[in-house]
């Protein structure tokens, strides 16, 4: 199963790279295939590359499901 992550960029790199956060935890990725990304915005990161531009909403409502998927999968 192949699943994209929402994560915000937190800060441009050289190259078409971006850096982002999930969990604590430090993620780089491409741009490339975004027109004009930004520091703020919040993108769909699948095997390392920004394949959409999401509203803050919708990024935070989908880190929220995937969420509740990893807790409630967790042995009791």
């Amino acid at each position: 199963m192949c699943l994209a992550v929402p994560l915000q960029i937190t800060s441009m790199l050289p190259n078409g790279f971006a850096r982002g956060e999930h969990s604590h935890v430090q993620v780089e990725f491409s741009v490339a295939l975004l027109e004009n990304p930004q520091v703020g915005d919040f993108v769909l990161v699948h095997a390392g590359v920004a394949i959409e531009t999401l509203d803050e909403q919708s990024a935070r409502e989908t880190l929220s499901m995937l969420k509740e998927v990893v807790d409630g999968s967790q042995p009791r």
